[in-house]
């Protein structure tokens, strides 16, 4: 049919009216119209060429800015026509060297400028210009070329042509890039040194760069990227090196802040994202990482000035500014610690002069809550610095061997008096504390020894301010170390409960049986193993007490069968009621004084000498002495001695004081302290200011963690083995390898062990 209708054939636009109508609505009543068939024609050369020259013309005027009266339609129709019948070369290579054309004149343009920052400008204008016409030229008319032609053919669009046509024309003249590029740097150095600069022409020129680097040719890296990163190295040298020489430590990273600040708002404006680590990476090494030593040693501003004065502001903001560097953090952190461990050291030494535990310990206390805070502020609670804090608390502590028993003498001391007036919470807050300082010793076992005794003493003689506060301590000490380090303690406990219960039953008894008169005895029972063993002979007790003990001996054995008594004569105390020329006094004594002083009951005037009293009562001589010391101080001169000063000699007499006065009806007489540091056979240093009893128990639970392991393994090397000791025993005391090859030996011979016939160094265990 000649008159069929067609939509859209080639060559033609899609013929008819808009119509139809929005969903839902009535249908309108316009009428479409319907052009008639027109067959398609070809398109020879000469046509081709012809309708390219229309189009060149066209482009020419859009580049002329002068594209107001165009249609794009029919341009688009036009380009459509020419690649669809075979002629997209000529449009493609039409439209390419009407670009490259266009592109000389602006060139000219361009490098006739007589300022470099003119230029810079009118490149940035240029290329504004540019995007912008090859927009249109590429939506207008190459649209379709591109979607066809340019794929089947694999040319390169006509928006990357543009591209490569301004860098090859405009940007790699001489002329232009040379005044551009160092344009750039100048207006970079400009901005750093303070001043304003039009940052939205560098954002437009860097852009460009980015742009037209296409295939890889990195046109941005080449030749902006690598002279800028140059420069800013360069920069930050000269000035890190120039500003630390006159400023402090705190000033510099205030500096070094704002600059890198400055140079991620350099990023955020016109440098390249991809710039970003780059840039920071060299600034940072060189604000930072070169002068991390330098700032933390500095004098009079560094590390050391910040702890001491208590910047712990500055010290956070350094702390911050070497984060960006991880590096150079462990700088820092080992200023600290050897801070920590220079002051730690002279407070062992001031205590050497002041030989006072509780001023000791309280000292580290402080340090310890002085440097938690720096942690905690300073480096943000980081765990790292934390432990590197812990590991200079640990050195200067466990350098001096007296650690634990100071610690012990500070926690008695505690549980005597300094938690009196306490809550709850704050006695357990500064139990907390100790254990704590308990956790930096190695010699944990040393510290066992000696709180062992000071608690039994404070148990045995009632000092102790609270049962609960004990009770607590203890269980402290059993979460950080386990049962085994514990139960003991526990075991002392246990016997006071089960002492007051058998009391009661014997008070009970003797009153029951009318057996009350006498003397009145309180007694403790003790289990062997968990109390400290105090090897003094029992001495002679009156008589009167003789038939109390007696009496006692008899009610517990008849319900405790199979088990002996041994009474620690050394331990008790007693009330005794004492009459000094009419004037009636009870004085509270030890059990050793209370013996001394029956010795004088009914001899008048007749004194004692010392070898006398010795041989009545049999009390060693050491404690004798210091007992009978006790009594003749000058506040407390129960009995007066024969020589003049605050010794006593061998052939020292002593008589009772019978014009004795006080003010107290009920006097205690407290006993004058040993010159040893410590007391008693427990407390006995060996090698090393280790106990010796300490040092007995080390070698039992070296030979039995040896055994042990061998047991488990039949065979294993020497390195192995001691390092398998060291492991297991490090929660009570770090094993000395010297000591570990001493009970290996022990064993050997004792045929536990024995040494491989072809390795030496190799143990095999004997079942």
């Amino acid at each position: 049919m000649s008159n069929a209708a067609s939509f859209g054939g080639p060559g033609y636009p899609t013929g008819g009216s808009n119509s139809g109508a929005g969903r839902g609505s009535a249908p309108s009543k316009k009428k479409f119209t319907i052009k008639p068939y027109r067959s398609s024609t070809s398109v020879d050369k000469d046509a081709a060429a012809k309708i390219w020259k229309g189009l060149k013309d066209s482009i020419d005027e859009i580049h002329n800015q002068d594209a107001s009266l165009l249609s794009f339609e029919e341009l688009y129709r036009s380009a459509y026509n020419l690649v669809l019948h075979k002629h997209g070369d000529v449009l493609y290579n039409g439209v390419k060297s009407c670009v490259e054309e266009h592109l000389a004149k602006v060139s000219d343009s361009v490098s006739q400028q007589s300022l470099d920052e003119t230029v810079m400008k009118r490149l940035g204008m240029a290329w504004t210009d540019h995007m912008l016409k090859m927009v249109m030229v590429r939506d207008s008319i190459c649209m379709y070329m591109d979607r066809t032609y340019v794929v089947q053919q694999k040319k390169r669009p006509v928006y990357e042509v543009g591209l490569c046509a301004f860098r090859e024309k405009i940007w790699e003249r001489k002329d232009v890039k040379g005044r551009v590029e160092r344009m750039l740097m100048a207006e970079v150095g400009r901005e750093r040194d303070g001043e304003l600069i039009d940052r939205g022409v560098m954002k437009n020129v860097l852009q460009m760069l980015l742009e037209i680097g296409i295939d890889s040719d990195a046109v941005y890296e080449r030749d902006f990227e690598k002279m800028f990163l140059e420069g800013t190295k360069e920069f930050y040298r000269r000035e890190s090196q120039e500003y630390l020489s006159r400023n402090s430590a705190p000033d510099y990273v205030r500096k070094a802040e704002k600059r890198l600040n400055e140079e991620k708002s350099r990023v955020t404006h016109y440098l390249s994202p991809a710039t970003e680590p780059k840039l920071m990476s060299i600034v940072e090494t060189e604000l930072i990482a070169a002068h991390a030593q330098s700032l933390v040693d500095m004098d009079k501003s560094g590390v050391v000035t910040m702890l001491e004065n208590g910047k712990v502001e500055e010290l956070r903001n350094m702390f911050d500014l070497f984060c960006l560097v991880p590096s150079t953090v462990d700088i820092l952190r080992s200023a600290v610690c050897e801070h920590v461990k220079r002051t730690g050291r002279q407070l062992v030494q001031d205590q050497e002069r002041v030989k006072d535990p509780v001023v000791f310990v309280k000292g580290v206390l402080e340090m310890r809550d002085k440097y938690d805070a720096v942690v905690e502020d300073a480096f943000r609670g980081e765990k790292k610095a934390g432990k590197k804090v812990k590991e200079a608390f640990e050195h200067f502590i466990n350098a001096d061997s007296r650690s634990a028993n100071y610690l012990a003498v500070y926690v008695d001391e505690l549980m005597r008096s300094g938690l009196k007036g306490c809550g709850e919470q704050e006695a357990d807050e500064r139990l907390d504390k100790a254990v704590t300082i308990f956790r930096y010793l190695q010699d944990k076992d040393v510290f066992e020894s000696f709180y062992k005794a000071s608690l039994a003493k404070r148990l045995l003689g009632g000092k102790s301010i609270s049962d609960e506060c004990e009770k607590v301590m203890v269980a402290k000490l059993k979460a950080e170390c386990g049962y085994q380090f514990t139960s003991k303690l526990e075991g002392m406990f246990n016997d006071m409960r089960i002492s007051k219960d058998t009391m009661k039953g014997y008070k009970e008894v003797a009153r029951s049986s009318g057996d009350g008169e006498g003397v009145e005895i309180d007694v403790d029972v003790l289990t062997t193993g968990y109390w400290p063993s105090q090897g003094a002979p029992q001495c002679q007790l009156p008589e009167a007490v003789k038939a109390a003990i007696e009496k006692f001996d008899q009610f517990y054995l008849k319900t405790h069968s199979g088990r002996k008594l041994a009474w620690q004569t050394s331990l008790g105390n007693a009330e005794v009621k004492a009459c000094f020329e009419g004037r009636r006094h009870e004085l509270i004594v030890s059990t050793y004084q209370m013996c001394i002083l029956t010795l004088f009951h009914g001899r008048g005037a007749v004194p004692l000498t010392l070898s006398e009293i010795k041989e009545s009562t049999g009390i060693p001589d050491g404690e004798l002495r210091r007992h009978l010391i006790s009594l003749c101080t000058p506040k407390h001169r129960i009995l007066k001695k024969a020589s003049k000063g605050k010794t006593i000699s061998d052939s020292d007499s002593f008589l009772v004081n019978s014009s004795f006065t006080s003010k107290l009806k009920r006097v205690k007489v407290p006993l004058v302290s040993m010159k040893e540091t410590a007391k008693g056979s427990d407390a006995t240093a060996g090698a090393g200011g280790v106990p010796k009893a300490v040092e007995e128990d080390r070698r039992h639970l070296l030979e039995a963690s040896i055994v042990r392991i061998m047991k488990a393994r039949k065979t294993l090397k020497h390195n192995d083995l001691i390092a398998e000791v060291s492991r297991q025993l490090s929660g009570r005391f770090v094993p000395d390898p010297q000591s570990v090859k001493k009970r290996i030996e022990s064993l050997i011979e004792r045929e536990y062990l024995e040494r491989s016939e072809e390795d030496r160094k190799m143990y095999s265990y004997l079942a």
